[in-house]
């Protein structure tokens, strides 16, 4: 497949440069245009694109990881189609910068039992996921398990993983090609099956080449090498290396049994017998650990049996009763008039006559007086508006707070709506000031006794003041105050005032010679503010710690920043056999190193392969040293 670096893919990703090529697909170093980020975009070769069983392993490979969240699987986050310029199948995964387990091993030949162990937790980790949700990864291999810069451990390349989510498996001939025969269980070269003891199987030799520096089985051709797994056994790492402990010895060989039944039901029982193990040889090690919270749904609101009764009761008490009605007896006897009531009427008809003059004097005539309006609720606009044309004025009595009547306007009149005045008298307002708010003055930074002396001017009920750690105010100084400043509360609401104990201190451990990835976590939890830095070193393995500042058993600020500075691996490498390999591959081979190439070429041909190298195979050099190779 040609290069396509410099294309936009799907309008969106732009590749860089080509990182790694193989024979089903090459990996770029991508942008994402629409996110600014690095990306690694996996683009199937343009000759496989058009077999639908390629592109079906493609797909299922998206579909198993990113239907994994873990932080030691290396997370798939697009997958599609090409439409614009170049056809490509593609699909995008985290970028992650750093090395193969498979360059650890040949750069150090075997690891250390305890550094061992630190690889193999986080994938066993990873592959316990997926083994939960019945995902066989199907192809682990160290050339899958990727280290990054910043020592992160993550497997990737599920494109063989099979599982109720992904469809059915592959067959035998073809898991063979794809995968790799060193690491395939007996069971997957025999009948083509594979669950989760094939990947502990294939966990387990890995482990083998880990902790011996080679595989159990060689040979010259896949096939030999397939009979061997499944006709011989896997030997004891202890028949090869010393002072192997054990219980590690007895976990490796059980996990390499050629039958599956001896083996670790999935990584999930391996990963606890391992972890188990790693407590035993380190007891003072720190054990982390990860929990989820589910949230609670909602109760419903119920109503009882005796407050609907009662409702009813209400409704029910509501309802009128209609009066009985009166007989013939009863309406003749209520209208029988005596003479005394007849006589009673002649009176109460002068005195009305009496009355009627008295009330026109009163009323109309000259002793008339003017009937107030009612003002309550208005302004005092439209009360002058109201009262002028009765030749009346207003006076402001008393102003006063109120929950109901707005600011400025009346709540109440003397007289009020309806009485009668004096022509040219004058109505007495009283009126709002508005709801009684009183606003929290700012107390932050003052001290407990100036903050109590700028609220006593307000009628509030202040509560026994409260401390807590700050980092922003010194001890003994106001935080802030419950209602906040600024807020407008009632009369004799309750304040309470917070004080600065000052900056909380806590107690730092000391990380060094510890991954990494712990120091990160631990101390972003605690709340600390870390920054990295890296450096090589001759004794501790990439990722972990090689100093901190401050140094460990201290007590500081919560929030302080801690430098540390983590392991780049040792600053020396090996020259390695690239003799009769490609100039591309041992020129990358080399550059992977972080060694500077010099390439002299002889002869006419058109691949030209190594035929020399400067300094010699073996040969101990530091990183960015130069090296010659000759090609023809």
């Amino acid at each position: 497949m040609s290069d396509l670096t410099g294309e936009l893919i799907d309008g969106r990703y732009q590749l860089i440069r080509q990182m790694a090529t193989g024979g089903m697909a090459s990996i770029y170093e991508a942008l994402d245009t629409r996110l600014d980020r690095k990306v690694a975009v996996k683009i199937m070769h343009s000759h496989l694109a058009q077999d639908e069983q390629f592109v079906e392993r493609f797909i299922r490979e998206a579909k198993a990881a990113a239907a994994l969240s873990h932080p030691n699987i290396v997370a798939v986050q697009d997958q599609g189609w090409n439409q614009n310029g170049t056809p490509a199948v593609f699909l995008v995964m985290e970028m992650i910068e750093g090395h193969t387990l498979r360059d650890y091993l040949n750069e150090q030949g075997k690891l250390a039992i305890s550094d061992g162990i630190k690889f193999l937790l986080p994938v066993l980790s990873a592959l316990a996921a997926a083994h939960k949700i019945g995902i066989v990864h199907r192809d682990v291999k160290p050339e899958n398990i990727l280290i990054s810069k910043e020592g992160r451990i993550k497997i990737a390349d599920f494109g063989l993983a099979k599982g109720p989510l992904l469809g059915g498996t592959m067959t035998a001939e073809s898991s063979v090609i794809l995968g790799s025969v060193s690491y395939l269980s007996p069971e997957q070269v025999q009948r083509g099956v594979a669950d989760s003891r094939s990947d502990v199987y294939s966990i387990g030799i890995t482990a083998f080449e880990m902790f011996t520096g080679g595989k159990p089985f060689e040979g010259d051709a896949p096939i030999q090498i397939a009979y061997m797994h499944v006709n011989n056994r896997v030997p004891r790492i202890s028949s090869l290396v010393t002072n192997v402990p054990a219980l590690l010895d007895d976990l490796i060989y059980r996990a390499t049994s050629a039958n599956p039944d001896d083996r670790p039901r999935d990584a999930a029982v391996f990963h606890e017998e391992l972890s188990a193990l790693n407590r035993a040889l380190n007891p003072k090690e720190n054990q982390l650990s990860l929990e989820l919270d589910i949230p609670i749904a909602p109760m419903r609101l119920k109503v009882s049996p005796k407050s609907l009764r009662k409702k009813i009761k209400e409704l029910t008490a509501a309802i009128p009763v209609p009066t009985q009605k009166e007989n013939t007896e009863q309406v003749a006897k209520r209208k029988k008039i005596s003479k005394r009531v007849r006589r009673n009427r002649y009176i109460a008809l002068v005195l009305a006559i009496s009355l009627g003059i008295f009330g026109w004097y009163a009323l109309i005539g000259p002793g008339s007086r003017v009937v107030v309006p009612s003002t309550v609720g208005a302004t005092q606009d439209e009360v002058k508006a109201a009262l002028d044309p009765l030749g009346l004025t207003f006076t402001i009595a008393e102003q006063k707070f109120s929950e109901e009547i707005p600011e400025g306007h009346v709540i109440e009149s003397n007289p009020g709506g309806g009485g009668r005045i004096d022509q040219g008298g004058a109505v007495s307002l009283i009126i709002s000031k508005g709801p009684e708010r009183y606003v929290i003055p700012k107390l932050a930074g003052l001290t407990p006794e100036a903050a109590v002396q700028a609220l006593s001017r307000f009628p509030l009920s202040l509560q026994p003041n409260t401390e807590e750690y700050s980092g922003a105010y010194p001890r003994g100084y106001v935080i802030d105050s419950t209602p906040p400043a600024g807020e407008k509360v009632k009369r004799d609401t309750a304040v309470t005032i917070r004080v600065s104990k000052g900056v909380e201190q806590v107690e730092i451990a000391s990380y060094v010679g510890k991954s990494s990835d712990q120091a990160l976590n631990e101390l972003s939890d605690a709340g600390f503010a870390v920054t990295s830095t890296y450096g090589f070193s001759e004794t501790l393995l990439a990722g972990e710690v090689i100093s901190q500042k401050p140094d460990g058993g201290k007590s500081v600020d919560k929030g302080a920043k801690i430098a540390l500075v983590i392991s780049k691996g040792s600053q020396f490498a090996y020259i390695p056999n690239i003799f009769s390999i490609e100039e591309v591959k041992a020129v990358q081979s080399l550059k992977d190193l972080d060694l500077k190439v010099v390439v002299k070429k002889i002869g006419k041909k058109t691949v030209k392969k190594v035929t020399a190298i400067s300094p010699k195979v073996g040969s101990k050099v530091k990183r960015g040293s130069t090296v010659t190779i000759t090609v023809g």
